[in-house]
């Protein structure tokens, strides 16, 4: 779970910046001792808060130092570092899709008790669970996880912005462990703390794990009805509105787009001329929803409803919610979005870049995933053949390129 939107982070850089220089001072200055003190004493906290001797040493077997890929990550989130259509691009496109329809299909039966029990469309749930870990392939990458007692705690030792946070963590880890329900080898996530299939900060799992197996553990490490239970309890219990969407693409006049961040009925919306992308009605004109620019006048738009905003408990970024919404439907089958967002020109759209990674593939360039995302095998195929082609060999994807492939 992350906590920032895209249009947040530019004033944010420099103080980003500066304090991940200070971070890393602290790190060379303190090194392995500091942060050993730091454990040490945190005991004493912990303590208060009911964790035994015994669970605590559990905890930090084995650890000697702080974690310091955490620091590096933590320096890094795409929700706000990236630009929301190539946030939307690498998490709604035909790899994630497909990937949904089959996870679907293998869990079906799961999926239809879960919606009926929780109200919750089983296809956010699908969603959520793609967006969190690939529904589960980043819990079987061992170097992508982090042992989630050193990484809060590296958190709080270090990081003055996300300190509390951490501690609060760190309180709520040790509480899982020592309930007995997981051992400590199971206590792995992400740099952040956020745990098992669905990504689950420690806090939240104490409030809305679920043992839907039976086995008398909530284990959303291991057990994907636990973890898909969780999810949906969670959006339960803030309040998603059953059989009813996440919100609606809209067209608007140009007059509407200063409303925007406004929260009016459907019915008044479609009086001032509102309508759906897809030219159907709206269903209830008394359902309210606010209107959301993501990409400024320019961009789309989106009439947001009540379950939009249920699913930034799981996560606060609009763009996160957004994808959420847009995956779950297509994976529904109902289609994607209509309007196009304003790219910088030359580049490519999800579909093209679909069709780049094929070619490249095809001409035997590329032997990854065709998944739209580029990655450092994309790049350097795209750098082999832009040299091959007499190009600036930057590794970038763009229209001229997949021209240039095409011919």
């Amino acid at each position: 779970m992350r906590f920032f939107t895209p249009h947040r982070f530019a004033g944010l850089a420099l103080s980003v910046i500066a304090a991940m220089m200070l971070i890393t001072t602290a790190i060379d200055a303190q090194a392995e001792p500091g942060f050993k003190a730091w454990v040490a004493n945190f005991y004493r906290t912990a303590a208060e808060n009911g964790i035994t001797r015994s669970t605590y040493n559990k905890a930090f077997a084995g650890v000697t130092g702080p974690d310091e890929d955490v620091l590096r990550k933590a320096n890094y989130q795409p929700e706000f570092k990236t630009e929301i259509w190539q946030y939307l691009d690498s998490r709604v496109n035909p790899f994630t899709v497909r990937n949904g329809r089959e996870m679907l299909a293998k869990h079906g039966r799961l999926l239809d008790a879960l919606e009926r029990r929780y109200g919750v469309d089983k296809h956010v749930l699908l969603a959520i669970w793609s967006m969190e870990s690939n529904y589960g392939a980043v819990l079987s990458q061992p170097e992508r996880l982090h042992n989630i007692p050193q990484a809060l705690a590296t958190l709080a030792w270090a990081d003055p912005k996300r300190a509390k946070f951490a501690r609060t963590q760190l309180i709520a880890a040790l509480k899982i462990l020592q309930s007995g329900e997981i051992s400590p080898r199971h206590l792995t996530g992400s740099w952040a703390g956020a745990m098992g299939h669905t990504q689950f900060i420690p806090t939240s799992y104490l409030l809305y794990a679920v043992d839907a197996d039976g086995d008398g553990r909530r284990d959303i490490w291991s057990s994907v009805p636990d973890a898909l239970a969780t999810a949906a309890n969670l959006l339960a219990q803030n309040g998603w509105e059953n059989g009813r969407t996440w919100g609606y693409e809209a067209l608007l006049p140009p007059t509407v787009t200063r409303y925007a961040g406004q929260t009016k009925t459907l019915a008044q919306w479609a009086a001032l001329g509102v309508i759906r992308a897809n030219g159907k009605p709206f269903p209830r004109g008394s359902d309210r929803a606010e209107l959301k620019l993501l990409a400024g006048a320019e961009g789309p738009a989106f009439l947001m409803l009540r379950n939009f905003f249920v699913v930034k408990r799981y996560n606060a970024a609009d763009s996160y919610a957004l994808a959420v919404g847009l995956l779950a439907d297509e994976i529904a089958g109902y289609g994607g979005m209509v309007q196009p967002w304003p790219r910088p020109h030359g580049t490519l759209d999800v579909k093209e870049k679909f069709e780049l990674q094929r070619r490249l593939k095809a001409l035997g360039y590329y032997d990854g995933e065709i998944d739209g995302n580029f990655g450092s095998g994309s790049r350097a195929a795209i750098s082999a053949i832009q040299s091959r082609l007499g190009m600036e060999a930057d590794g970038e994807p763009s229209q001229t390129l997949l021209k240039r492939l095409r011919n």
